[in-house]
């Protein structure tokens, strides 16, 4: 095998019990890390550490991670005005936590020979929404609905991050009808295999801008007062 110390430094080719006296004498483990290359590589280290190590990273990568998926928001086409400011507020805290959103309108009964009712209100969320999202695609009817979905437009912010709903900074209220679809965050590699244990563990602020000149040869004002004649 080709042995690495705990340094990262080579020690060359070695036999299997030839390294696994040199752990012994530093205390540590031999671990293989390499298996698939020829020789294989193994290195000497404080495997209890190494996957203490592991468990923290992974752990701290998975609270970093943004969850980013499709949300869904569903409207009326005779909505209220007030279901109407709030749902339009969630849409806007989805668009910036970097989520894509799909518009529903939902037609009943004879609502649905009146497509234009649904495209007014598409057509208004997407002005509310402007530098927030932006219409993938022309809104288009999905059966008894009408569907659109919104991209963002700015980078996303980490999931445990709080924010603002709308643009003038009011707390966004969750909505009945919103259905989330998140992706998982990827998963780490697999820690490399243990090969034979040679000791216990370890654990282990800007300046005001100055007055402008007054012109060469003019005399600046002077002050009014505000003194009556006497």
């Amino acid at each position: 095998m080709r042995l690495v110390d705990p340094d990262g430094e080579q020690l060359g080719i070695k036999l299997l019990p030839e390294a696994l006296a040199i752990a012994r004498d530093l205390d540590l483990d031999l671990v293989e890390v390499a298996p698939g290359a020829n020789p294989p590589v193994c290195r000497i280290m404080d495997f209890g550490k190494h996957k203490f190590d592991e468990a923290q990273r992974a752990k701290e990568s998975k609270r970093k991670a943004i969850h980013v998926g499709i949300k869904e928001m569903k409207y009326r086409p005779k909505i209220g005005p007030g279901d109407f400011d709030t749902k339009t507020r969630q849409v806007a805290k989805f668009l910036e936590e970097g989520h894509k959103v799909k518009i529903t309108i939902m037609f009943r009964g004879r609502e649905v020979f009146h497509p234009e009712l649904g495209k007014k209100i598409l057509d208004r969320i997407a002005d509310q929404m402007e530098g927030l999202g932006k219409s993938e695609s022309i809104p288009r009817l999905d059966g008894r609905n009408m569907v659109m979905v919104l991209a963002p437009e700015k980078r996303p912010k980490p999931s445990g991050s709080r924010s603002g709903g709308s643009k003038g900074g009011a707390p966004a209220v969750p909505a009945a009808d919103a259905q989330t679809t998140d992706t998982a965050p990827e998963g780490t590699m697999p820690a490399p295999e243990q090969v034979a244990p040679a000791a216990p563990a370890a654990q282990v602020a800007a300046e005001p801008a100055a007055a402008p000149a007054a012109p060469a040869g003019e005399q600046p004002p002077a002050a009014e007062s505000n003194e009556g004649e006497g």
